[in-house]
C-alpha cells in the first residue's frame, strides 16, 4: 500500500541536475519560484481547478485505470485503447504531484494515493509493468519494442514518481519506479538485450530517477540508450524504416532533428540530461548543432515543430506550410523540455527566447481558456468551409479528450510545473528568464517580480532579501529592439538577445526595471519557405497574432484578407478585458480581395502588384493566436498575403 504520510519536502524542478552536473545554471525549484498572479497564473489556476479533476475522471472513463486493474487481477476483461495507455496515467500523476507541491490539497493527495495503489498492484514480481502488454500480449515482453512503447511508458512512470516524491515525500510510486528501473538495468544494455524503444522518453526518466536516488546504473543505461540509436538496431531487428524512430543517424552525428517530431525532441532532451550528468562536451556540442538546425529551417513562427501529418514528422528543410501544419502540442512540450535543458547547460539567452515563443504560441494554443478542451494539432490556418477530418484536426475544434490522449495530460504536467521554468541560479546570482508576477528565491536573494506581461512590457524586480553582492540577470528578448532599463532610476544598457546583468551590493528595496518595447512587428519568412512566400506575420511582444472569422465583418472571410506592411506597422493595440478572458487586440488595416470568390483558379500574371478586382480597406481586430477557437469555430490565419 502507498505510504499515507505526506512529507514536508520542498518541491524541486522537473529537471534537477545533481551538484556534480556540468551545467551553467540550476533551476529555481517550485516553492522558491512562485507565480502569484497575472497571465500564466490564470492558466495554471484553470489547470488546477478544472483540468486535473477532469483528467482524473477521463482516465477512468477512457479505460486507462481499468487496464491497470485488469493487469492486477482486480477486474476481468480485455484492455482497451492504444498500447501506450499507461503513459497517460503517469503524465497525469506527474501533474497531480507538482500541483500538490504548489499547494497542498487533501483531495489531490487522495487521488495520487489511489492511482498509485492501482499502478503498484499491476506490477509484476520482477518489476515489469505495462498493463496493455501484460494482458493483450499475454505476458510476452519486448517482442515488438519499436512499436510497443514499453520503455516509453516506463519513462513517464519514472518522471511521475520523481514528481510525487519531490512534492509529497511519499515513496509508494517511487518504489514502483525503482523496481521497474532495476528490471530494465538487468535486462537491457551492452551484453544484455541490445535494443531500444521506438519512442524515446525513458532516457529523461532514467536520468531523473538517478538524480533522485543516486543509483548510477540508471544514468549508465540512459547513456547506453542514447548512444545505441542510429546504429541500425530497429531496422535490423524489426525491418522498420529507421528515420521515423530517430534511429537513422547516431545522436552525436545528427545535424538536424528528423522523423517523428515528439520522438526526436524527447530523445534530444534525454541526451542533454546525459551530457550534463556525464560532462560529455562532445554530446552537448552535437545537441547544439541539432538545435540550431531545427531553429534554422524546421520551426514554425509560433515555435511549433512537425510539419507532416504523415507519421507526425518533421518535414524537409523549409517545409513549413501553415494550413497543413501538424505542430503537435506534445512536440511543443518536448521542444520546451529540450530547449530548457540546453539553457541550463549553456546559459545562452537564445534558448530562453525559444522557450518563451514556444510556450505562448505553440504550447498554449493546445488548451482552451477553460483548461478542459484541447488541440492535438495546431494548424496556422483554417480555411473557410474546411471539411472535418479526423478528431485530431482543427476542423473539429477543441476536444475534451482523444482516443490517442497523449496531449491533454502532457499539457497538465507542463502547466503544473511552470513555476520551475521562470528562473535559475548560479554561483554569480539569479537569472530571470520568463516574465511573470511572483517571487523568486535563489543564491541567497529573494526577488519580487511585478509585471502585466505579455500585454505590457514593463518588468519590475524589487529586492526583498539580499546576501549583499550578487548578480541579477534579466533576459532581454531578441525581438526587443529599443529596450530600456534602470537600476534605482538610473539608466543602464539593455541589449536585445542578451541578459541585462546587474552586479552590485544590493540592498532590500532596490529596484531593477526592464521596459520592453511593445510595438507591432511585421515579420516574413526565409523565401525558401515556399508556402508563405509573399506573406507576413504580425507580432507584439512575445505573441503571434491571428485573424479569426468571428471578428470579421459580414462578407469578408479570413481567406481573403490581404495586408500592406507599412500600414501594419501602425496597427493600434487595444486591451479588451471583456474578450477571451482579457486580451490585447491589434486593429489591423487590411484589404479584401473581393474578387477572389468569383475569379478563375488560375489567371494571367500581371505586372501591377496591386490585387485584381476591388480593393476595400477595412480595420479588423487580430487576436493572439493562442486564443483562437475559444468561440465558434471558423476560418483563421496567421500568415497574411501582401496586397
Amino acid at each position: 500500500m502507498t505510504s499515507t504520510t505526506a512529507g514536508p519536502t520542498v518541491p524541486s524542478a522537473p529537471a534537477a541536475p545533481t551538484a556534480a552536473a556540468a551545467v551553467a545554471l540550476r533551476p529555481v525549484p517550485l516553492g522558491d519560484s512562485t507565480i502569484t498572479s497575472g497571465f500564466w497564473f490564470e492558466r495554471m489556476q484553470a489547470n488546477r481547478r478544472q483540468a486535473i479533476r477532469t483528467g482524473y475522471e477521463k482516465l477512468e472513463t477512457a479505460g486507462n485505470l481499468r487496464n491497470l486493474r485488469i493487469a492486477a487481477g482486480q477486474e476481468q476483461g480485455e484492455v482497451t485503447g492504444p498500447i501506450f495507455m499507461d503513459s497517460d496515467v503517469y503524465k497525469w500523476l506527474e501533474a497531480a504531484g507538482w500541483e500538490y507541491g504548489r499547494q497542498a490539497d487533501d483531495e489531490v493527495l487522495g487521488w495520487i494515493r489511489e492511482v498509485t495503489d492501482v499502478v503498484a498492484a499491476a506490477q509484476a514480481p520482477d518489476g515489469y509493468l505495462d498493463s496493455v502488454q501484460q494482458v493483450r500480449g499475454k505476458g510476452e515482453r519486448y517482442t515488438g519494442l519499436h512499436w510497443s512503447h514499453e520503455h516509453y511508458c516506463a519513462g513517464h512512470l519514472f518522471q511521475a514518481a520523481v514528481a510525487v516524491h519531490r512534492s509529497t515525500g511519499e515513496t509508494g510510486l517511487l518504489d514502483v519506479a525503482v523496481k521497474l528501473a532495476d528490471h530494465l538495468v538487468a535486462t537491457f544494455g551492452a551484453g544484455k538485450t541490445e535494443e531500444v524503444d521506438g519512442h524515446p522518453v525513458v532516457e529523461m526518466g532514467l536520468v531523473e530517477l538517478f538524480r533522485e536516488t543516486g543509483t548510477r546504473e540508471y544514468l549508465d543505461l540512459a547513456r547506453w540508450f542514447v548512444d545505441a540509436r542510429g546504429h541500425g538496431i530497429i531496422q535490423t531487428k524489426h525491418d522498420a524504416e529507421p528515420t521515423y524512430f530517430s534511429d537513422r543517424v547516431p545522436v552525436r552525428e545528427q545535424t538536424s532533428p528528423e522523423g517523428h517530431s515528439v520522438r526526436a525532441v524527447y530523445l534530444t532532451a534525454g541526451a542533454a540530461d546525459v551530457a550534463a550528468e556525464t560532462g560529455d562536451a562532445e554530446l552537448l556540442a552535437a545537441l547544439v548543432r541539432q538545435w540550431e538546425g531545427m531553429l534554422a529551417s524546421k520551426t514554425y513562427v509560433t515555435g511549433g515543430i512537425g510539419s507532416r501529418w504523415d507519421w507526425e514528422q518533421f518535414g524537409d528543410h523549409y517545409e513549413l506550410g501553415p494550413d497543413r501544419a501538424y505542430a503537435e502540442t506534445c512536440a511543443a512540450i518536448g521542444s520546451v523540455q529540450w530547449t530548457w535543458r540546453m539553457l541550463l547547460a549553456t546559459g545562452d539567452a537564445r534558448y530562453a527566447d525559444l522557450v518563451e515563443r514556444t510556450l505562448y504560441n505553440a504550447f498554449l494554443p493546445g488548451v482552451s481558456l477553460a483548461g478542459t478542451e484541447y488541440f492535438y494539432v495546431n494548424a496556422l490556418q483554417l480555411r473557410h468551409g474546411a471539411f472535418p477530418e479526423e478528431e485530431r484536426s482543427a476542423t473539429h475544434g477543441r476536444r475534451p479528450w482523444f482516443d490517442c490522449a497523449c496531449c491533454p495530460p502532457n499539457i497538465m504536467r507542463t502547466l503544473s510545473s511552470l513555476d520551475a521554468y521562470v528562473a535559475t541560479s548560479s554561483t554569480d546570482g539569479v537569472q530571470v528568464h520568463q516574465f511573470t508576477t511572483g517571487t523568486v528565491s535563489g543564491a541567497g536573494a529573494t526577488l519580487d517580480v511585478t509585471t502585466d506581461y505579455p500585454w505590457d512590457g514593463t518588468v519590475r524586480v524589487q529586492v526583498a532579501r539580499t546576501p549583499g553582492e550578487f548578480e541579477l540577470a534579466l533576459r532581454v528578448p531578441a525581438w526587443a529592439e529599443g529596450a530600456m532599463a534602470t537600476v534605482n532610476g538610473s539608466a543602464v544598457e539593455a541589449v536585445p538577445g542578451e541578459y541585462l546583468r546587474v552586479r552590485r551590493e544590493f540592498a532590500v528595496g532596490d529596484v531593477v526595471e526592464l521596459v520592453l518595447p511593445m510595438t507591432v512587428r511585421v515579420v516574413e519568412a526565409d523565401p525558401r519557405v515556399d508556402a508563405v512566400r509573399g506573406c507576413v506575420v504580425v507580432e507584439r511582444g512575445p505573441l503571434v497574432y491571428a485573424v479569426e472569422q468571428a471578428d470579421l465583418p459580414g462578407g469578408l472571410v479570413a481567406d481573403d484578407v490581404r495586408v500592406r506592411v507599412a500600414e501594419l506597422r501602425g496597427a493600434q493595440p487595444e486591451h479588451r478585458p471583456d474578450l477571451l478572458e482579457g486580451v490585447t487586440v491589434l486593429q489591423l488595416p487590411v484589404h479584401a480581395a473581393l474578387s477572389a470568390a468569383t475569379g478563375p483558379l488560375y489567371r494571367p500574371a500581371g505586372d501591377d502588384p496591386a490585387p485584381q478586382g476591388a480593393d476595400e480597406t477595412l480595420t479588423v481586430p487580430a487576436i493572439p493566436y493562442y486564443a483562437w477557437a475559444n468561440r465558434e469555430l471558423g476560418a483563421m490565419r496567421v500568415w497574411f498575403p501582401r496586397a
